[in-house]
C-alpha cells in the first residue's frame, strides 16, 4: 500500500518524533541509514529542530556539480553534519515538493506545527551556475 501522506506532514511527524533528542547527534548518523528516503525526512526535521533550539537565523543546504552536500547554519556560522549525497539529493526533492516549486528555484512560507506550538519558516531554493541551495530561514525568537 502506498503512503498517501504529504511530504509536509511526514516532516512534521518527524519533528514531533525527534523533539526530545539531540538533533546534531541524530543528524550525524543519518547518511549511513539503510532507508535513504526516511533519512531525508528525519534529517530535514532534525535541522528544523536544531534551528529552533539554537535560535538560528537560517540553515542553508547546498550541493555542487559533483553532488557533494554542505550545510551551514547562519547566525553562528556553524557547519552542521552533512546528510551525504543520496540523502541530500532526496532533501532537495522533498523541499521542492513541500514548496510546490516547478523548477530549481522558488520561495514560500512553511508552517511547522510542533506539539502545541507552531512557527513559520521561509523556505527557498536557488540555483546559480552548477550549485543548488535550499535555505530554511527561521523567525526571530
Amino acid at each position: 500500500m502506498k503512503d498517501s501522506r504529504s511530504t509536509h506532514l511526514k516532516v512534521q511527524e518527524m519533528c514531533d518524533c525527534y523533539l526530545n533528542t539531540q538533533p546534531l547527534r541524530e543528524m550525524s548518523v543519518l547518511k549511513s541509514d539503510e532507508d535513504q528516503e526516511d533519512a531525508a525526512y528525519k534529517w530535514l526535521a532534525l535541522a528544523i529542530l536544531h534551528g529552533i533550539d539554537s535560535n538560528a537565523k537560517s540553515i542553508e543546504i547546498s550541493t555542487d556539480d559533483e553532488g557533494d552536500v554542505k550545510v551551514v547554519a547562519k547566525f553562528r556560522k556553524t557547519e552542521l553534519p552533512s546528510p551525504g549525497k543520496e540523502v541530500g539529493r532526496r532533501i532537495f526533492e522533498m523541499v521542492k515538493q513541500i514548496g510546490h516549486f516547478d523548477g530549481d528555484e522558488g520561495k514560500t512560507t512553511l508552517a511547522v506545527g510542533i506539539r502545541d506550538s507552531s512557527l513559520e519558516l521561509e523556505l527557498s531554493a536557488e540555483k546559480e551556475d552548477d550549485e543548488q541551495s535550499v535555505t530554511l530561514k527561521f523567525p526571530k525568537m
